[in-house]
């Protein structure tokens, strides 16, 4: 198994994409801790994957909170003893203009997708360091590459945020073992897009834009995940890997 041995601590792992990302984990052997706001979501995914014979603990975490994530960082070491890898992958996304934004909104999916991303690293590079390394995991997005007219702006600016981010934090953390690196998947079928979902014209459009011709499943994202999570992806930091069915590449 890819992952034996391992702990992971996965935010926003409640549902969508970060609950394919626990279930693939627990597969490949990782002890898993799953952090959410969602707690009714959180503890049926953590059942789920304890009845199918993995190891997981679901823990209430609000990724705009360092306090919280002190404490849910020192649980995972308390319960499992190390933590090996982190993936911040809870975030929250926003439709619209420039014009549509406010104030509030900026600094509502900032503080999720930009703040939760650098707080979950400060608090998980301690316990990586004690044990000689480890592996983080940011979920940026295409957005955070290329900008879109359907997206507010707000949003390419916190997944844009996440990607050099990430290579800042790999730099200065390399010598120490600790890698970190970005994944930028684009439409994925997951709660957060249901609006795009349950609206057939909008689905549509969404399939047309992407070369492959579908969006995505959430599992297709979650193997990419799995690679840099795991000691194949070794020589690998500060990189970026783009899941998105070759819309970048237009």
């Amino acid at each position: 198994m890819r992952l034996e041995g391992k702990v992971a601590l996965i935010s926003g792992g409640a549902r969508g994409m970060g609950a394919a990302e626990a279930k693939l984990f627990a597969q490949e052997g990782a002890k898993v801790i799953i952090g959410d706001v969602l707690e009714d979501e959180g503890r049926r995914t953590e059942a789920e994957i304890n009845e199918a014979g993995g190891e997981c603990v679901f823990l209430r975490l609000d990724v705009t909170q360092e306090a919280q994530w002190q404490s849910v960082v020192a649980e995972a070491v308390q319960r499992f003893g190390k933590l090996d890898i982190l993936v911040n992958n809870a975030g929250v996304v926003s439709r619209g203009t420039l014009e549509d934004t406010t104030v509030e909104e900026w600094d509502r999916v900032m503080d999720v997708n930009a703040k939760g991303v650098f707080l979950g690293t400060k608090a998980a590079i301690t316990e990586m360091r004690k044990s000689g390394g480890g592996s983080i995991i940011n979920i940026s997005s295409m957005s955070g590459i290329v900008g879109q007219d359907y997206i507010q702006p707000v949003y390419n600016a916190s997944k844009g945020a996440v990607r050099i981010f990430t290579k800042s934090a790999a730099i200065q953390y390399a010598k120490e073992g600790i890698r970190v690196n970005s994944v930028h998947p684009g439409p994925i079928d997951t709660d957060m897009a249901g609006d795009r979902m349950n609206d057939a014209q909008l689905q549509k459009e969404a399939d047309q834009r992407v070369p492959l011709g579908r969006t995505a499943r959430p599992e297709e994202v979650a193997y990419g995940v799995l690679f840099l999570a795991s000691d194949e992806s070794s020589f690998m930091t500060g990189s970026e890997l783009v899941i998105d069915g070759g819309i970048t590449a237009q």
